[in-house]
Formats: structure tokens, sequence, C-alpha cells
């Protein structure tokens, strides 16, 4: 019973959303998105963000406990949660207060000096790539570099139509291979719907059957 009535509402929930996406009729486009779902989502995201905080909390103090490999970290996430909670209660989010304040000093260098390890990391998975080891390395690493040289002064020095050629290059292949990309993971997205609203899928209550 546990997880059957929790079964049943997500399969109730989700062929009402299925009806709203196909379905123009004022019920479900009115009455139901606006007049219920709205207000629902308004009411359930604190009580949401709340069982995200208790989570995190409970995570971090059990890996504190067992002493998990880089356990020491989990101070800092106490530290900063609190530390930001305060601020956002004391001096609020408008501009000039400490919650800014911390946003800009601290958040956007941390994000930024994040962003600049990830060009690192990138070089180097672009190295190992593009090595060419078969024909389809040797098409991707000749790709990449027409790419990069048309992005900077040097490409169109060494030929004044490389830029169109980087173009074409992003234009056709790369947006083919996109769109291939894109309709894997839109298939595979419907796939699991389906497989979640027939109750086939019932790993989000927690087990595997």
């Amino acid at each position: 019973m546990k997880k059957t009535i929790p079964l049943m509402i997500v399969i109730l929930g989700g062929i009402i959303f299925v009806m709203y996406a196909f379905s123009p009729h004022k019920i479900l486009q009115d009455d139901f998105y606006n007049k219920f779902y709205i207000p629902w989502v308004y009411a359930s995201g604190p009580f949401a963000a709340l069982l995200g905080v208790i989570s995190l909390c409970m995570m971090h103090n059990a890996k504190i406990k067992r002493r998990a490999p880089k356990w020491q970290y989990s101070y800092f996430f106490y530290a900063g949660f609190i530390i930001t909670s305060l601020a956002g209660f004391i001096g609020g989010s408008q501009k000039g207060g400490l919650m800014m304040w911390i946003f800009e000093n601290v958040q956007m260098p941390m994000s930024s000096t994040m962003f600049s390890l990830l060009a690192f990391y990138m070089a180097s998975a672009a190295y190992k790539a593009f090595r060419a080891r078969s024909v389809e390395a040797t098409v991707l690493l000749v790709a990449a570099i027409v790419v990069m040289l048309a992005q900077v002064p040097l490409g169109v020095k060494i030929y004044k139509n490389l830029p169109v050629i980087s173009q074409w290059i992003l234009d056709v292949p790369n947006l083919a291979s996109k769109r291939g990309i894109a309709i894997g993971v839109g298939l595979g997205g419907v796939a699991t719907s389906l497989k979640i609203l027939l109750g086939i899928e019932r790993s989000y209550l927690g087990g595997g059957d």
C-alpha cells in the first residue's frame, strides 16, 4: 500500500499532463493548470526546499560520522549554508545587501574558477580524442582544426574562405549530428515516461521492482 498510492498518483498526474499538453480544452488549459496546478506548486515549493535541505544535512552528517573520504568538506557545506541563510534573512537579497555581496564576491569568483578548470579538462580530453588513430578520428581532428583556426585572425590569413568552410561544418554535419542526438534523447525520454505511466519503472519509489 505504501507504494500503490504514490504509483497511482504518479500515473494519474502523468495522464493529466499528457492530456494538458495535447488538448486545448479550457478545463485542462485554464482550470487545471492555472487554478489548480500553479497554486499547488507555489504551496509545495517551500516544503520541497525544506526537504532538500534536510536531505543534504542528513547526507553530510552521515559522511562526518562515518569519516567518509573528504568528509572534512562537509563542514564547509554547513558553514556556507548557515552564513548564506543568515545573510539572506538579515541583509536581504537586494542590491547592496549582504546576500548580493556574497554572491558577487564569493559565488561568482568560484564559478569563474570552476569554468577555468573545465577549460583545462576540455583541452586534455581534446588531446586524447583528436589523435588520428582511425579515419573517423582523423576527420574529427581536421574538422576541429578548421573550426578553431576560423575563430582567430591567423586562420583568415592562411586561407580567406576558411570561415565559410567552418560555418558549413557547423551548419551541416555538426547540426545533423546534434539533431540525431536530440532525437535519440527525445525518444529515450518518451520511452522512460511511458514506462513510468504504465507502472513498469518504479525505481523512484525506492526499490527496483
